[in-house]
């Protein structure tokens, strides 16, 4: 019978371990979004993609889904709105409201970095079997649902 201090002992050199990996991670996706588009930062593009996928929302609605502050947001946004990425469209159900919009330009810019991406996330699993890629999925998923939770 395995000891209860050996399974925590082990616990936490897991978590250490998936803790280091996870950073190593988050650095070289920021590495290669700056190499795959320069002018496209990590988190503009994670902002852009949002923007994207919802239709348009509004800055604070990006803010909340990111747990991010209303200043980094707001920063980020205009950056992308200076760089013609992004636009605001003052909602039709509320005038009081603004919705970000990606631009043409930002669907487009959006569109290059997506394939870009994609083919280096498929280069580098490429030798992984389909069971693999569905359970490393899965557990990414449910890692960052029990992060939303926080």
């Amino acid at each position: 019978m395995v000891q209860p201090e050996r399974r925590d002992g082990e616990r936490d050199s897991a978590v250490e371990v998936i803790q280091r990996e996870l950073t190593s991670f988050a650095r070289r996706a920021r590495a290669t979004a700056a190499r795959i588009h320069p002018e496209l930062s990590l988190v503009s593009y994670t902002l852009l993609s949002h923007l994207d996928e919802q239709g348009g929302c509004r800055a604070t609605d990006l803010a909340a889904h990111y747990a991010l502050d209303k200043s980094t947001v707001s920063r980020q946004v205009s950056a992308l709105e200076r760089s013609g990425l992004v636009v605001r469209r003052v909602d039709p159900d509320d005038h009081r409201v603004q919705v970000l919009h990606p631009t043409e330009a930002g669907a487009e810019i959006l569109r290059q970095v997506t394939v870009s991406r994609r083919q280096l996330f498929g280069d580098r699993l490429t030798d992984w079997p389909a069971d693999d890629l569905a359970r490393f999925a899965d557990y990414l998923v449910r890692y960052n649902e029990a992060a939303r939770e926080d």
